[in-house]
Formats: C-alpha cells, sequence, structure tokens
C-alpha cells in the first residue's frame, strides 16, 4: 500500500543552519516514528511560509541522506494570522501501517496545527 505521512516544523529564525537541522531532525523523525526505510519512500512535497526565504526545504532533506527520491518545494499560501516560519512535509511511502495508526509528526510547537490528527 502507499500511504501519505504529514509533518511540520517551525524555525525560530530564517536561518540556513536551522532550517537543515530542524528538517533533518523531522524527516528523521517520520522514517523512524512509522517505521519506514529510505527505500519504502516514493517521494515529498515539501512547503514552507512565505517568511522563510534562506534555503530550500529539499536541500536539508537531501543533506540528511534521502538523495535519490523526487523532492519538490512549494511555498504556502499566505494566510493572514498563520503561524510563522513552518516548513511542511507530505511524504508518500510504501507501508503496511493501517491509516488509522499512521503517526503525524509535528516537532516544535507546530503540533498545534493539527491538533485533530494522532501525533508520534
Amino acid at each position: 500500500m502507499i500511504r501519505g505521512f504529514r509533518g511540520a516544523t517551525a524555525l525560530t529564525a530564517d536561518d540556513a543552519d536551522e532550517m537543515n537541522e530542524a528538517v533533518a531532525e523531522l524527516v528523521t523523525e517520520m522514517l523512524e516514528s512509522n517505521h519506514i526505510s529510505n527505500e519504502d519512500v516514493i517521494s515529498m512535497f515539501l512547503t514552507n511560509t512565505p517568511d522563510l526565504r534562506c534555503a530550500f526545504p529539499a536541500a536539508a532533506v537531501r543533506r540528511a541522506g534521502l538523495t535519490d527520491i523526487p523532492l519538490l518545494c512549494a511555498s504556502e499560501i499566505d494566510v493572514a494570522g498563520a503561524m510563522p516560519r513552518v516548513v511542511r512535509i507530505l511524504l508518500h511511502a510504501h507501508s503496511e501501517t493501517p491509516r488509522s495508526q499512521v503517526k503525524h509528526i509535528y516537532l516544535r510547537g507546530t503540533d498545534a496545527l493539527r491538533a485533530d490528527l494522532p501525533h508520534g
């Protein structure tokens, strides 16, 4: 089966080093919490809020070791009052995990974005 896994993290500043650290932390936690190997990953769609211009989140994924999967970055729509400096990930992977047991990972205060989802 193919499943979608969601995750998000927030940065304290528009800083490339922090982007690399936060995105690597998020991807690692998404994979480990859902028992996904690199070979299981099909693709990732990454977005960031418009206030993050320091680096591409996909470059951080590559630095974290996922070098042979399709990645795509986009900018989130600029909604008034939205949480600032957020990177979101939608990861597609082969997984036998039932949809009800998928662990969506929200780090660094972003769990407030989706209180309706089970978090890992």
